[in-house]
């Protein structure tokens, strides 16, 4: 049995791109599942994804915690998630990353597919969603799947949800990035931790379930919590703001749904808190002067 586990972001597709390969190895003639795991749902907040695949049937229904291949559709995850722990030995990892598979960090030196699917997504899709680009990516370094079957079963998947000229484009976006794809070794430098979590026992959960501010071993939890919850990495895209077209009409703070742009000065210029700031470009749609410009970040 090969084992995949998806780690992604809200909004990325994670989920589809499960089962998706999932399809493709069904059209070859083996047996396969895919399921998503959810917590909060909420648009760039990390999720996860698994899938089987066997020439048997498949009768294991839970999450997959030792996955003989890691998928990461975007590499700020890497910063906050270990998303090698449980990886098998012998297992790989495919990510949507700019830099090369030397260049990457994941605190084990492991096999390594890299292909900075964002751009192959930006390019085709225009849209930042890398789901099927990073497919063809996982096609490419496992060869678990043909990329022909691949492409077939997101035509499929992606066409009798949204169209065949959706359905083609994907494709290509897989196809592209399986060209693109570099295989090589990640680097083992960083040390890897375990993330600290809240874990209460029912003795130490408020009446109602309704959390007060306090703080844990894992940082703050209830009200005003949100402070140590920086989403900057979430975002693709980051406002900038020209000065000059500026006219501090304030529709850009009225409008934005995080409220991150405030008031630095007594002159009343703005900023933006990136450390808050998840690019959905609402600021930037609503600026009746085009001051604000939507720039690539870092992914």
């Amino acid at each position: 049995m090969f084992e995949l586990r998806f780690h992604g972001r809200g909004g990325q597709g994670a989920v589809m791109a499960a089962q998706t390969i999932a399809e493709a190895a069904v059209i070859e003639g083996n047996y396969a599942v895919a399921f998503p795991f959810f917590g909060a749902e909420r648009r760039g907040a990390p999720v996860l994804a698994f899938a089987r695949i066997d020439s048997k049937k498949i009768y294991s229904k839970t999450q997959v915690y030792t996955p003989d291949c890691v998928v990461v559709l975007d590499d700020s995850l890497l910063d906050t998630i270990d998303v090698v722990a449980g990886l098998k030995p012998d297992g790989l990892v495919v990510i949507n990353s700019r830099d090369k598979p030397d260049d990457i960090d994941l605190g084990k030196v492991i096999k390594t597919g890299a292909v900075d699917a964002t751009s192959v997504a930006l390019e085709i899709l225009k849209a930042p969603i890398t789901n099927t680009a990073i497919l063809g990516a996982l096609a490419k370094s496992t060869g678990i799947v043909k990329i022909e079957s691949l492409e077939e079963a997101i035509k499929r998947r992606f066409g009798e949800k949204l169209g065949a000229s959706i359905g083609e484009r994907n494709a290509l976006a897989a196809r592209t990035a399986y060209e693109r794809t570099v295989i090589g070794k990640s680097r083992g430098v960083k040390k890897l931790e375990a993330k600290k979590q809240w874990l209460p026992s029912y003795q130490e959960l408020p009446v109602g379930g309704v959390l007060v501010e306090g703080r844990t071993e894992a940082g703050l939890i209830g009200p005003g919590s949100f402070v140590e919850n920086k989403v900057f990495g979430w975002a693709t895209f980051r406002p900038v703001r020209d000065k000059e077209k500026c006219t501090m009409c304030l529709l850009c703070w009225f409008y934005c749904p995080e409220g991150t742009i405030v008031r630095i000065s007594d002159k009343g210029d703005l900023m933006t808190n990136y450390d808050y700031c998840k690019g959905c470009g609402i600021c930037a749609n609503e600026c009746p002067v085009d001051a604000i410009k939507m720039v690539r970040g870092k992914t």
